[in-house]
């Protein structure tokens, strides 16, 4: 069980993570990717979104006929958009209207319908849980990391606007690195953040690339010294 819920949790956090490896839900992560307040908002309404769908398909996946489950799953996906749509405009209602139509867009989210189809609609609602909660961590994590490294080149501060979220005490948040800073305005703009997300997919790659060279090396030790010894 332990083994299980650990390489789900690997899986959508990293292996398959939704954004580096599967590139889905790019229109969103690279137009709201401006500041790291931004991308952690709309990281966790997404985030909720998928956990909610999963865990819900999951528990339906035996009642709901094969041949009407995607008009299914879309509706489910399109009820909890929708609540989380009202929630922000009702509790953080300048970071909905920060995040725009993006919020609603998370209907459109390759990464939520295809985890319901191919995970959640196979599997317990435990397992479901996870890896909606898993998949929306990893997507988030780039969000977050991909705004704060535009927010940092862009407009040389970080944490800018985190009242949005967290209420007015939270304005001090905001770390300024330079008050003379000119700004580099491509870090802010599309162009940046295409190269942005390019430039973490080939950390990425490039982790994942020496992990598999240590694992072959010690892979090919062990029965060598095996065969020293024997």
């Amino acid at each position: 069980m332990n083994e299980t819920v650990n390489k789900i949790t690997k899986d959508g956090f990293w292996t398959n993570n939704p954004a580096l490896v599967q590139l889905l839900g790019l229109c969103p992560l690279l137009a709201v990717t401006s500041t790291f307040i931004n991308g952690l908002g709309l990281g966790i309404a997404t985030t909720l979104v998928l956990i909610g769908s999963n865990v819900i398909v999951s528990l339906i996946r035996n009642i709901v006929r094969s041949e009407i489950r995607i008009p299914v799953f879309v509706m489910i996906i399109a009820s909890l958009v929708t609540t989380v749509e009202l929630t922000l405009n009702a509790y953080f209602h300048p970071l909905y209207k920060t995040l725009g139509i993006f919020i609603p867009l998370i209907v459109t989210n390759c990464a939520i319908i295809g985890r319901a189809e191919s995970f959640a609609s196979k599997h317990s609602v435990s397992h479901s849980f996870v890896d909606g909660l898993s998949m929306g961590l990893g997507f988030t994590a780039v969000l977050v990391v991909l705004g704060g490294l535009r927010e940092m080149i862009g407009m040389g501060t970080l944490f800018t606007q985190a009242e949005l979220m967290f209420g007015e005490t939270a304005r001090s948040m905001t770390i300024t690195f330079s008050d003379d800073y000119p700004g580099f305005l491509l870090a802010v703009l599309p162009p940046g953040a295409f190269i942005g997300l390019g430039l973490l997919i080939a950390v990425k790659n490039l982790i994942d690339r020496r992990i598999a060279m240590r694992t072959s090396t010690s892979i090919n030790i062990t029965p060598a010294a095996e065969v020293t010894q024997a």
